[in-house]
């Protein structure tokens, strides 16, 4: 996935969850952080951060720039909660294992990412999270409480009765990572219900990308425990 129009600033605070103060050129602006959770280990008064500048004329835009990634040390992290599912679709598109693909696919009370089809079987249930948080070499999820993520679990745990195949994948949002933990810390109960959910049948996905500051990529796609998934 490609950005267009990047230019590099240095961050200054966050008043809210959905803008950024930021130092552009000498200029103090105002960013959209396009990602509503904590992001408190990277954005970090001082830090390099990237973003897509728009201009002002853009329809209906509150800001010229979007926050789409920021620098922990030499790693560059893109923090766009809206572009998991995007990479995803890219990597999955170019499997060709997989004969079918619907985004938002209507699921109970709620909508699931994707609904795959491989070998025609149309039942295959992917939920997508991005993972931005990194500790000692590890991904961690979730940064914050997320009820979201519980119910999305139990749903995919659900599903498997229901003569589904399920996985949650993890697009891993920085480079050198390639496996993600629970946040017990943070959601102890997000941890207990993957855990159940795995050993039920939910297979676990991680999707190592290469981040550059204008692009995003799924490089490779690996399981927890190396369970063996027939569609990858």
């Amino acid at each position: 996935m490609k950005y267009t129009n990047i230019v590099e600033g240095v961050f200054i605070a966050r008043p809210n969850r959905f803008i950024a103060k930021v130092q552009i050129d000498g200029k103090e602006e105002t960013a959209h952080v396009k990602n509503t959770g904590r992001c408190r280990e990277i954005l970090v008064p001082g830090t390099k951060v990237c973003l897509q500048y728009f201009g002002p004329a853009v329809y209906k835009r509150k800001t010229k720039y979007d926050l789409v990634s920021a620098y922990k040390g030499d790693m560059l992290i893109n923090i766009d909660s809206q572009i998991p599912n995007t990479v995803a679709e890219e990597w999955l598109r170019s499997n060709e294992k997989i004969t079918y693909i619907k985004r938002e696919y209507v699921y109970g009370d709620s909508r699931v990412d994707f609904l795959l089809g491989s070998h025609n079987d149309k039942k295959i249930l992917l939920e997508i999270k991005g993972c931005t948080l990194e500790k000692d070499g590890t991904g961690f999820f979730p940064d914050a409480p997320t009820e979201r993520g519980r119910k999305h679990l139990r749903e995919l745990t659900e599903a498997l009765k229901n003569g589904y195949k399920a996985a949650l994948g993890f697009v891993i949002q920085m480079d050198g990572i390639s496996r993600v933990c629970p946040n017990t810390e943070t959601d102890p109960g997000f941890g207990e219900l993957l855990e159940a959910a795995y050993e039920a049948g939910v297979d676990i996905l991680f999707m190592e990308c290469h981040v550059e500051r204008d692009s995003l990529e799924v490089i490779r796609v690996t399981t927890y425990n190396n369970r063996p998934v027939f569609w990858l």
